[in-house]
């Protein structure tokens, strides 16, 4: 069960603020069955991106590779998605906000999503649609690596 958040609309430590749409609906294609936008990420300057959607699709090598390369706050957005009550806090903590609310639409949450609707971030609700639909299409190893 997630923790109830009310957003308050800070978004100046969003984590993902400095990416542009495009690079962002890159990396939510990410979560297809074409790996050329992976690939595109990896060679366009994104290494960071690739790794998260990595993380997300179970890869506890894409998961060090961000906690070493210092993506603390991706690697927390993994580990929120996954519902680890110590990567929410973590974020809650260092204010990244719209990463919660990110995981949290992810697991359909009413409040996130309307958060994102209100604000106009479309983009970010593709993204937690791809990531839903992937999740609910794979079986995962549970022996995944904690936060």
């Amino acid at each position: 069960m997630a923790l109830k958040l009310v957003y308050s609309g800070n978004l100046e430590n969003n984590g993902m603020q400095h990416y542009p749409v495009k690079i962002l609906m890159a990396f939510a294609e990410t979560f297809g069955e074409n790996e050329s936008f992976f690939h595109w990420l990896m060679e366009n300057g994104y290494p960071e991106l690739a790794a998260l959607s990595s993380a997300i699709r179970g890869s506890e090598e894409a998961f060090d590779w961000m906690m070493q390369h210092k993506f603390y706050h991706l690697a927390a957005l993994d580990a929120a998605i996954d519902q680890q009550p110590k990567a929410r806090h973590w974020l809650e903590s260092h204010r990244f906000e719209l990463l919660l609310c990110l995981a949290d639409a992810v697991h359909q949450q009413q409040e996130a999503i309307q958060w994102f609707s209100e604000r106009r971030l479309e983009i970010f609700l593709i993204i937690a649609q791809r990531i839903r639909y992937y999740r609910e299409n794979q079986y995962f190893d549970y022996h995944k690596k904690r936060f």
